[in-house]
């Protein structure tokens, strides 16, 4: 399957990795590390419980965050939708 980010998501990366690294240095890199694992993981199985509409999402364990995801089987395309921080309010992520 093709694997595509959108471009908000990789706004949501670099805030993320920006976030870690002010809080330690290397942490940013530690993050990078982690979610360039899970992007592997979505790409050798796709198919995770949908949480609301057509979104698929999996956790990092390591780090509160979540990757919000859609997979069309038609095109055979993974968007990575958002990796969003669980600390924040989802809906006023959302708007």
């Amino acid at each position: 399957m093709e694997f595509k980010l959108n471009p908000e998501a990789k706004i949501d990366i670099q805030t993320e990795i920006n976030y870690y690294n002010e809080k330690q240095k290397g942490l940013g890199k530690m993050f990078h590390t982690e979610i360039k694992h899970y992007f592997k993981t979505i790409k050798k199985n796709p198919f995770y419980q949908i949480r609301y509409k057509n979104v698929r999402c999996l956790p990092l364990k390591k780090f509160p965050v979540m990757i919000h995801f859609t997979v069309d089987e038609d095109i055979q395309r993974i968007t990575i939708r958002a990796v969003i921080n669980t600390y924040k309010d989802p809906k006023e992520y959302w708007k």
